[in-house]
Formats: structure tokens, C-alpha cells, sequence
């Protein structure tokens, strides 16, 4: 039990890589709070979690609301106690456009969410995770940190790189409280982020480019799944990584090495 008697806050708790973080997390002796939008899909992460013996517990809010997030970390700690590792893992693709067609609007819906709401996140667990400790994972990218190459992509790539500023940023400020913080950049992973992906006249502005053989080398081009980042999630929330701070981890399968 890699978590026995810790409590766990996982953002976007209900599908993909959170939903996967939070059922391991959970199988590893955690109390997790899933927190989300969707009702119905957290209930079926809780659910399942329950049903194989664990504990967890819904959390409604959106990140990008500071009263909601708030009062989601209020509520679960007023639930179990304290928190001791924080997933901020919730994001969104958004708007993909060429830089002239990219809407002001859309370009700060997916700074608010993404950047925005890995802030208010942390932000409000920190108190919590100072009184004895903790670990703080983020959720970025390759884009943004490693690849430029995808085109459009501009507001995510740029809220993706802030995310791993900010990290390093409250890395050295957290160390004396003895609370860790690392950032995950995944590439390729098999979710469902790419059905709320809206990608527009992309054709014209992106500079052509092949890869016959798939673009993530390690696997001979198929993608990761959310199951083994949420296994360098628990890595990094747990004692096992108990001197690593500060650190991106890219999670690929040298994808971002051959397209960057």
C-alpha cells in the first residue's frame, strides 16, 4: 500500500488518465476525492473504486472557478481530515486555429482552464498539504515543452509550458514544508480529450510532415494508455520518489524525440 492512510485529490477524475489515477491511487490505500464536471461520469470512477473495496467520495467544481475549487478542497478535507497528494491533472484541448482565426474567447478558455486551474488548485490544497507534507503532480504535455510541430495548437502549447513553469516555480517555494511537486508530460495516451478537441483550418498554416512507421517509437506507433501514467503518477505522489522535486517526466514513448 504505497498510499496506506493518505488522502488524494485527482482533478478530471472522470475519465482518461484521472479517472485511471484515482481507481490506483485508491488500490494503493488512498482516499480519494475524484473531482470534476460531470456527475455522472464521477460517480461511475466513486463506484467503481467502492466496489473493490476502497474509499472515495464525488467532488463537483471546475477548475477555473476559484469559489468552486475552494470549496471542493474544503469539502474534502472536512471529509477525511487532511490531503497529502494533489493530481492536478483536469485539462482541456480546446480550440485548435491558426493564430488570425483563434478567438480571443477561445484562447482564454483553455488559459482559465488549464493554466488557471492548475493554480487555483494548488493554490487552496496548499495550507492542507503544508500541516505535514505532501506531493503535487501536474498534468502537461509534450506540446509546449518538447513539439511545436502541431500546429494551432498555440493556447494549449503555451498553457501546457506555463504548467511546467509554474511547477518548478512552487517547487523551491514548497521544499522547506517538505511538499514535493512534479509535472507529467504525456504524449500519445488513449483518452477521449481529442472528442472536445476543435481543430479548424489547419490544413493551410501546418508545415507538412510523414511518419510512416507512427509517430511514437517505442510501440511501433500506438499510443500509451491512460493505465501506465497513472503508474508515474503514483511514482511520483508516493514515498518512492521521495527526493524528486521540481522534475518534468515525459511519458511517450520517445514520440515527442522524433516529431519535436
Amino acid at each position: 500500500m504505497q498510499l496506506g492512510g493518505k488522502v488524494a485529490l485527482v482533478t478530471g477524475a472522470g475519465s482518461g488518465i484521472g479517472e485511471a489515477t484515482a481507481r490506483l491511487f485508491a488500490e494503493e490505500g488512498a482516499r480519494v476525492a475524484a473531482l470534476g464536471r460531470t456527475e455522472d461520469e464521477l460517480r461511475q470512477t466513486v463506484d467503481a473504486i467502492t466496489s473493490a473495496g476502497g474509499e472515495a467520495m464525488v467532488v463537483l467544481a471546475d477548475v477555473s472557478k476559484a469559489d468552486e475549487v475552494r470549496r471542493a478542497v474544503d469539502q474534502t478535507v472536512r471529509r477525511y481530515g487532511r490531503l497529502d497528494v494533489v493530481f492536478a491533472n483536469a485539462g482541456v484541448n480546446g480550440v485548435w486555429a491558426p493564430i488570425d482565426e483563434l478567438e480571443p474567447e477561445e484562447w482564454e478558455q483553455t488559459i482559465r482552464i488549464n493554466l488557471t486551474g492548475t493554480f487555483l488548485t494548488v493554490k487552496y490544497a496548499v495550507p492542507h498539504l503544508k500541516k505535514q507534507g505532501g506531493a503535487v503532480v501536474v498534468t502537461s504535455s509534450i506540446n509546449g515543452t518538447r513539439v511545436f510541430s502541431n500546429t494551432g495548437a498555440t493556447a494549449y502549447a503555451t498553457s501546457k509550458a506555463g504548467q511546467v513553469a509554474f511547477t518548478k516555480m512552487i517547487a523551491l517555494e514548497l521544499a522547506k514544508h517538505r511538499v514535493r511537486a512534479n509535472v507529467i508530460c504525456p504524449g500519445a495516451i488513449e483518452t477521449e480529450i481529442e472528442e472536445s478537441t476543435e481543430k479548424r483550418d489547419l490544413e493551410r498554416a501546418e508545415e507538412p510532415a510523414e511518419y510512416p512507421a507512427g509517430e511514437v517509437p517505442l510501440t511501433d506507433g500506438r499510443p500509451g494508455t491512460s493505465e501506465q501514467v497513472a503508474e508515474l503518477v503514483l511514482f511520483l505522489a508516493s514515498d518512492a520518489s521521495s527526493h524528486v522535486t521540481g522534475t518534468e517526466v515525459w511519458i511517450d514513448g520517445a514520440q515527442s524525440l522524433l516529431i519535436g
